[in-house]
């Protein structure tokens, strides 16, 4: 292989990985064949309804086993703000997503609100719509609440 194809396929291969994890949804990392779902929604900028939210998220891990349930956090409207790198419940979603939870944001608000996945958290996922992604976890048998 001449240095140029080399160096070619290298770069590819580093635009992929890169490029995976921005165009595919946290929430596909987890197992959602176990036998415990539950999908939250979040859709608004409030950090009391936010640690509600993430209090019920680390209550049913417990409850139920982390290792038994799936767990993921849609938020859209007016809850994105929650999701942006100056949140006040950052280290709380941080928390959430090393235990397994799946925080997703919804790209379409992120379009309307002309936010860009650099102002954003980093631990957190992204689904083209909210609702649907809502609807989808719905199908697949998650239990849905919104705190």
């Amino acid at each position: 292989m001449t240095r140029h194809l080399r160096r070619t396929a290298a770069l590819a291969f580093i635009a992929t990985a890169l490029a995976a994890p921005l165009t595919t949804s946290l929430a596909q990392s987890f197992d959602a064949s176990r036998p415990n779902k539950v999908v939250f929604q979040v859709s608004e900028n409030d950090p009391k309804t936010w640690n509600l939210a993430l209090n019920n998220a680390k209550n049913v891990q417990q409850a139920l086993g982390s290792d038994q349930t799936a767990v993921e956090i849609v938020v859209y409207g007016p809850g994105i703000g929650m999701l942006k790198m100056d949140s006040p419940v950052a280290e709380r979603i941080a928390e959430a997503t090393g235990r397994g939870v799946a925080v997703v944001a919804c790209e379409n608000t992120m379009k309307a609100q002309k936010l860009t996945r650099t102002d954003m958290l980093q631990s957190i996922g992204y689904v083209p719509a909210g609702v649907v992604e809502i609807m989808t976890r719905q199908k697949e048998g998650f239990a849905y609440v919104r705190p």
